[in-house]
């Protein structure tokens, strides 16, 4: 006997939703880090200096860190405000 389970388009749904923001997590740390070593790379190499690199990873990696937080805190806030929303409406709906 073979025991298969049961399609579930809900599942598949959170779990294809879920891999999206693990990679726009990635992404959105991975960009400005990579723009900011390539410029820093850059100048090092134009104005012969070997600091720019190492300083403007590090400004990448913060300006990376705030686009995750930002993220973080628009994706915890919708599914907060949708739980809040729900509830005041069904409060409203039973004083009525």
């Amino acid at each position: 006997m073979s025991h298969r389970r049961k399609h579930n388009p809900k599942y598949d749904k959170s779990v294809y939703r879920s891999l999206v923001l693990i990679t726009q997590f990635g992404i959105n740390m991975l960009v400005p880090i990579g723009m900011m070593t390539a410029l820093g790379i850059w100048l090092d190499g134009r104005f012969h200096t070997s600091f720019w690199t190492i300083l403007l990873f590090f400004a990448g990696a913060v300006a990376g860190g705030q686009n995750i937080y930002r993220m973080a805190k628009k994706i915890y806030g919708e599914e907060d405000g949708e739980g809040q929303d729900s509830a005041h409406a069904q409060h409203r709906d039973t004083e009525k």
